[in-house]
């Protein structure tokens, strides 16, 4: 029995360090893009990966970074959203592969945060530096 939980503990280990150099890799590679030259300077910027038939992506996803934004006004954070089925060669070469899919990059160009599925509106905020409350 004991030897079952070393086994999964280690798995489980293992399956975090992988994703946590995965997400790494992500965050390196999405520096390398040409699509980062258009990020305004000193201004926080999330690119947004998407497609037309996901439904979080509609409903969850999107509303929030529009409230996100309208709290803070365009001059604040910079969003760059990409259909995925549109320009699958840049999701691609994102790592990109499920939608939704965020990176966020601070003021000064740098990732700081790749989500992988819906971020609500508190973790964007956590990932900006921001204050959560409402």
């Amino acid at each position: 029995m004991f030897e079952r939980v070393v086994v999964i503990s280690l798995a489980a280990v293992l399956c975090y360090v992988g994703y946590r150099l995965y997400t790494r890799w992500q965050m390196r590679r999405a520096q390398q893009d040409p699509i980062l030259r258009t990020l305004k300077r000193n201004v926080p910027t999330i690119v947004y990966f998407t497609t037309p038939h996901c439904m979080p992506c509609k409903t969850v996803q999107k509303p929030a970074l529009a409230r996100l934004q309208s709290e803070l006004g365009e001059e604040r954070l910079h969003v760059i959203e990409i259909d995925a089925t549109q320009q699958p060669e840049i999701a691609s070469k994102w790592g990109v592969l499920t939608a939704p899919t965020t990176f966020v990059f601070d003021a000064r160009g740098k990732p700081s945060a790749v989500n992988h599925g819906v971020a609500d509106l508190h973790l964007l905020k956590k990932q900006l530096s921001l204050p959560t409350s409402a």
